[in-house]
């Protein structure tokens, strides 16, 4: 306990002569932007898949009746300051509960059988914006790019608040020992980078498979003057809840922040205080049969080009237009 506060004070005084420093060098005049043309949005697509999924967020699991249509099957608790990992199954579904009080945690997820394929943070916010919610979808990356998770359970249901804040976050990333080793010459390895390193260890993984994560239960933003990154205290009460449906077998790892809840400022001049930290429950619910028999597991998008290697690996002779494509034969599979 006292080491920690020992890292988080060193960590405030060098951050405070960094913020020093930057106050020292003025910010360039923002470009004026001419906004006379329309704003080009990324949709998520959709498919057979998500539609089944969507029904379940619908009828099948977020009703007042969802317990009796689950079976436990597997519970574990997360102990502040650590990390865990577990399998999950495909159409099983994941309950995180902070049961004894406030706590962010940060979220991992690797296919199963094939931990390349993994949760990819950046195409997730670009679909669904940059806090999710129920009915929104954890994509993995390329070339799989196929949902992993949806969200079939919030009982935080945040919105967005006067600051432009939101909660369940794709904005920032893990803590990690690195940049604290940076910023304050001190080392300390229980960071969210390191818990989860830890916990896929036994797995077989290493820690250049831990990733950007979903900060589950944190509130942050943007500033309006700078887009400077922010944090809130987080919402979570120890009777909320957040749940994930798997869309195919997952390896599942998270960390309960050590900075708790976030009340206790990490940085700046109020900082130095030791984060208030609480334990994570984790519940893992098989559904009964019959609530799947319209489920389809989504496949990998079926782009077969390998980058434009059966086209050659020199450049093209023209500039081929955007929408110049090769039909795909199944469109069920080019969907999901």
């Amino acid at each position: 306990m006292f080491a920690a506060t020992w890292v988080i004070a060193l960590t405030n005084l060098a951050f405070r002569a960094h913020q020093e420093e930057m106050e020292l060098t003025p910010r360039p005049e923002r470009a004026v932007t001419c906004l006379d043309r329309p704003l080009i949005r990324l949709l998520p697509p959709t498919s057979r898949a998500r539609t089944a999924s969507s029904g379940l967020v619908a009828h099948l699991w977020a009703d007042r009746r969802r317990d009796s249509q689950a079976q436990l099957v597997q519970q574990l608790v997360i102990p502040p300051r650590s990390g865990r990992a577990w399998e999950l199954p495909a159409g099983h579904v994941c309950r995180f509960s902070p049961f004894e009080g406030p706590q962010v945690l940060d979220l991992n997820l690797w296919n199963r059988h094939d931990p390349r394929e993994r949760f990819w943070a950046a195409r997730t916010r670009q679909f669904h914006g940059a806090h999710v919610t129920v009915g929104d979808r954890l994509w993995s990356t390329l070339p799989f790019l196929r949902p992993m998770i949806t969200i079939v359970g919030d009982s935080i249901g945040y919105g967005i608040d006067e600051d432009g804040a939101g909660c369940h976050d794709l904005l920032g990333t893990r803590c990690d020992p690195y940049v604290s080793q940076l910023l304050s010459g001190a080392a300390y390895d229980f960071h969210c980078h390191s818990n989860l390193v830890r916990a896929i260890a036994p797995f077989g993984l290493t820690e250049f498979d831990v990733h950007d994560v979903l900060n589950v239960f944190q509130v942050t933003g943007l500033r309006r003057d700078d887009e400077r990154y922010f944090m809130k205290p987080c919402p979570a009460g120890s009777k909320d809840r957040f749940e994930l449906f798997a869309e195919i077998d997952l390896l599942v790892a998270a960390s309960t922040c050590p900075g708790g809840d976030l009340s206790v400022p990490l940085w700046g001049p109020e900082a130095g205080a030791e984060p208030i930290c609480h334990p994570m429950r984790v519940e893992v619910f098989e559904l009964e049969e019959g609530l799947l028999s319209e489920w389809v597991a989504p496949r990998p998008v079926d782009y077969r080009g390998a980058s434009g290697v059966r086209r050659g690996y020199r450049k093209p002779t023209d500039h081929p237009s955007l929408t110049t494509a090769m039909a795909v034969t199944d469109p069920e599979v080019s969907g999901s």
